[in-house]
């Protein structure tokens, strides 16, 4: 009778013991397969972002044309900052205005050396030139105002609930190859003779200007009057 005890009560601690050390390991265990991996970033597909910003940046001599004041309120974010050539700035709505009145017009508007630097999966600035051609914007006075010539324009562009959208826009008019040339250089005069003075050119007018999507200008400046010739006594 005392041997079965025996053999009954080493069972006994054999199996508490076994059930101790399972519990021992399993906290272990279970620490192991919780442990948190980080998820990576998914790369962005800056092939599909740069064709998509592209298309945009393609469509606005269409939406100019025809008027088009849905795009822009569709593609300008509502906190969106312009910022024209002239320095002065517009919001959304007013760029949207802007273009729904016709005001600005035009033969041609070339867009080229389209640029996109992708920051992120949601953020991307684009820089593009561009020349237009006869074009005209009528002034808050009524007059007609000729803005043709090459531009420059740097857009920021953020994704929003699926939708790319511009929420930076700053324009500059650049100076073409013609402009930069150097004058033909005019002849001495001859010795022994003083020869009046000559009058000083006139000042040519400059107005104001905007560029993507509609500028608005100032009135030209008027030419300053040329003084006259001194006559040699």
């Amino acid at each position: 009778m005392k041997k079965c005890l025996s053999v009954a009560v080493f069972a006994a601690v054999i199996a508490l013991m076994a059930l101790a050390q399972a519990g021992c390991a399993s906290p272990q265990n279970t620490n192991a397969n919780t442990a948190s991996v980080p998820t990576p970033e998914p790369t962005p597909d800056k092939t599909a972002i740069e064709a998509e910003l592209t298309k945009i940046e393609n469509d606005w001599p269409r939406i100019i044309k025809e008027k088009d004041g849905a795009a822009v309120r569709r593609v300008e974010a509502d906190d969106i900052f312009i910022v024209y050539p002239d320095g002065s700035t517009a919001t959304k709505e007013q760029d949207a205005k802007d273009i729904e009145t016709g005001a600005l017009t035009f033969d041609s508007w070339d867009i080229s050396d389209i640029k996109t630097n992708i920051l992120g999966k949601d953020a991307a600035v684009v820089s593009l030139h561009y020349v237009v051609k006869n074009a005209k914007i009528k002034a808050p006075d009524g007059k007609s105002v000729d803005i043709s010539g090459p531009y420059l324009s740097l857009d920021t562009f953020a994704l929003r609930n699926g939708q790319w959208q511009l929420v930076a826009s700053t324009t500059v008019k650049t100076q073409s190859l013609t402009a930069t040339a150097s004058p033909t250089p005019k002849a001495s005069p001859s010795p022994g003779a003083s020869p009046g003075m000559k009058a000083t050119p006139s000042p040519k007018a400059t107005p104001a200007l905007k560029g993507t999507p509609v500028p608005k200008t100032s009135p030209a400046m008027k030419p300053a009057p040329t003084p006259a010739k001194t006559k040699t006594p």
